[in-house]
């Protein structure tokens, strides 16, 4: 299966997808670490708050090892485990880095069904089956997730899968999209709880809301922006 094979809806000319890049990012205090995890390349972000140490992982898909090098390389504390949407290649790592760390593994609630598939889901992609993953929060649009001083919004954004949810950081001026958006597309909907009509509503509502110097961090593939995405993107531009 491809790169994007649980993950994006292929315009007629997509934009080219890097196999593998190693990314880091700083704001201020903010610690942001960005490294494409297991076969499918999913996007795992670290951030971290220089100052107090704390952190938390966004889609820890894979290749704990390699996460955990990363916290300890910067000598972080995680916090939380947040999760975008329940799909094998965001989550199946979760449950390792829980053990590893003790944090808490969050996800919206709309996602749950999800999860009692992740040995259907391993079987589409011909990996071995992460065993049953457990959730010790929900997350829901309203809530807030922070490492330090660092705090994101939750963004709930049905399409992709039921339960996709998207990090906004303000201050940094940035979304952890999942798979909802990405750079000159938009993800699948054609997988279990996919729906063409809630992800455009989920973009067109909400993502695009946000302002167009947001730099826009996706499930797979390179980072683009809210304005990028605006003016080019297929799905998205105006006619």
């Amino acid at each position: 299966m491809t790169l994007g094979g649980l993950a994006e809806r292929r315009p007629s000319q997509a934009l080219p997808h890097p196999s593998a890049w190693y990314s880091v990012r700083y704001n201020g205090s903010m610690i942001h670490e960005i490294f494409p995890v297991g076969p499918l390349r999913c996007n795992c972000s670290i951030i971290g708050d220089e100052t107090t140490r704390e952190a938390m992982v966004i889609d820890p898909g894979d290749d704990i090892e390699d996460v955990l090098e990363l916290i300890r390389k910067h000598t972080l504390q995680v916090k939380q485990i947040v999760i975008t949407h329940a799909h094998i290649d965001h989550v199946g790592g979760a449950m390792k880095l829980r053990a590893a760390t003790g944090a808490p593994i969050l996800l919206n609630q709309n996602d749950y069904a999800l999860l009692k598939m992740l040995d259907v889901q391993a079987a589409w992609i011909g990996v071995a089956a992460p065993g049953a993953v457990e959730i010790d929060q929900s997350l829901a649009t309203g809530d807030t997730v922070k490492a330090g001083a660092h705090v994101a919004s939750i963004l709930h954004t049905p399409g992709h899968t039921e339960g996709s949810i998207c990090l906004y950081f303000p201050f940094e001026k940035t979304l952890i999209a999942g798979d909802t958006l990405f750079a000159g597309s938009i993800g699948r909907t054609d997988l279990p709880g996919g729906s063409m009509q809630k992800i455009m509503k989920s973009l067109h509502g909400t993502v695009m809301a946000l302002p167009d110097e947001t730099v826009v961090v996706p499930g797979h593939g390179r980072l683009t922006s809210i304005g990028a995405e605006r003016e080019s993107n297929p799905f998205l531009a105006k006619s």
